[in-house]
């Protein structure tokens, strides 16, 4: 128990200190607000639904993902955050790679931190409800609608 608990807290340690390092670029940043349910056991799958707001105005999106690691959960999350490199309101579609870290019995909290082949990075936390403890590695898709 304790080695799992090392390795959680290492792992929360080393997504702060990537989230901290994020330095914005000549691009125009966006803010992002996700409402995304999984479900999973060693992997876990997940689907939600999105808004970008950019430049003063609101764009939808569907995210769909999957992801493997350290998973035993069944919540649904709402994330907020930042969306840093865009230079258009499609940038943000497109496939990313993230590595995210949470817990939750009967509520908690959830931090990722997204990049696409754009270079679009998306950082977002938020509460989770329902029970849940994962460090994973995720594929996560957004199409814009």
């Amino acid at each position: 128990m304790r080695d799992v608990l090392s390795v959680i807290t290492s792992a929360f340690l080393a997504l702060a200190a990537w989230t901290a390092t994020v330095k914005p670029s000549q691009a125009e940043t966006g803010t992002v607000r996700v409402v995304f349910g999984s479900a999973g056991v060693v992997a876990g799958v997940g689907s939600g639904e999105g808004t970008l707001t950019f430049q003063g105005k609101t764009y939808p999106f569907k995210i769909s993902g999957a992801s493997f690691g350290a998973t035993l959960s069944l919540t649904v999350s709402e994330y907020e955050g930042r969306v840093l490199n865009l230079h258009s309101p499609g940038d943000l579609a497109g496939n990313y790679i993230a590595l995210g870290a949470g817990g939750a019995i009967a509520g908690g909290i959830g931090v990722a931190r997204l990049r696409n082949a754009r270079g679009v990075i998306m950082v977002v936390r938020g509460p989770k409800l329902g029970a849940g403890l994962s460090v994973a590695l995720a594929r996560i898709t957004i199409t814009m609608r």
